[in-house]
């Protein structure tokens, strides 16, 4: 993948933005390549880490390769610039593994983005957020945002780190319940692999029933989402590891999920 490492082990895939002299800032081609893995991950991915090398996580669009060129394009081609931003944060959301972000410095721009798509989110206390969209003339309306920061932070502080383009620290991301962890710089890996693991060695079919429901619940009613997790549900207890867990509580034994 473009300007990125990838690292596996058993099951976790540790995707690493690799730019760091840039802050890792995302161009046209990076933008492609990752909606492009996301869509297809290595079949045995049962959990995904993202992170940033160097001192950032992403700092959004490269300025230079990406802003420059965009005032020589047309209605046309800006939104077809749009579309394809999009499509990495679909592809996503549609990724089967859920996917932890650790952010290791500043998410900004389509960065803090990238952090929202992901399904959790751990931060070193270096970790900095920030929806800088208005503050270079731009929407706040970008990548989904409007969509799934609500449901990450609630209507109100979405609508304030939307209109304000503010840089929030970590412990303030924590407490509006945009991070779900804070920890230390030099132990945010092993947190975010830690968590990835324990995703990675749980039931890989349930997890991704999980992930999918959670996505299309969030905009049916209550009866309607009641009805769907029924049908969820059952399916799940059709799966081999329902019995495999049930087996393993009768023998005190830990679980053998399929993988």
């Amino acid at each position: 993948m473009c300007s990125s490492d990838l690292e596996a082990d058993d099951g976790v895939v540790v995707v690493t933005l690799d730019r760091p002299d840039r802050l890792n800032a995302l161009t046209f081609e990076i933008y492609e390549s990752l909606a492009a893995w996301f869509r297809r991950p290595p079949p045995d991915t049962r959990a995904i880490v993202l992170t940033g090398a160097g001192k950032g996580f992403c700092s959004g669009g490269d300025v230079e390769d990406i802003i420059g060129q965009l005032f020589a394009r047309d209605a046309a081609g800006m939104l077809a610039f749009t579309r394809t931003t999009g499509e990495l944060v679909n592809a996503m959301r549609a990724c089967p593994a859920p996917i932890v972000a650790a952010i290791n410095g500043v998410a900004a721009g389509a960065g803090a983005i990238l952090a929202m798509a992901s399904d959790l989110r751990i931060a070193s206390t270096k970790g900095r957020v920030a929806f800088l969209f208005n503050k270079v003339g731009l929407s706040g309306a970008d990548m989904g945002a409007c969509h799934l920061l609500p449901r990450i932070v609630g209507q109100g502080r979405a609508a304030e780190l939307l209109y304000l383009g503010d840089v929030i620290g970590a412990e303030e991301a924590y407490r509006i319940g945009f991070f779900n962890r804070v920890v230390e710089p030099d132990a945010l890996l092993t947190e975010a692999r830690g968590i990835a693991r324990r995703i990675a060695d749980g039931p890989t079919f349930a997890n991704g029933i999980t992930k999918t429901q959670l996505d299309r619940e969030m905009d049916v009613s209550l009866p309607a989402a009641v009805e769907m997790e029924a049908q969820a549900q059952a399916i799940c207890m059709l799966h081999p590891d329902f019995r495999e867990a049930h087996e393993a509580w009768k023998d005190k034994r830990k679980p053998r999920y399929q993988r």
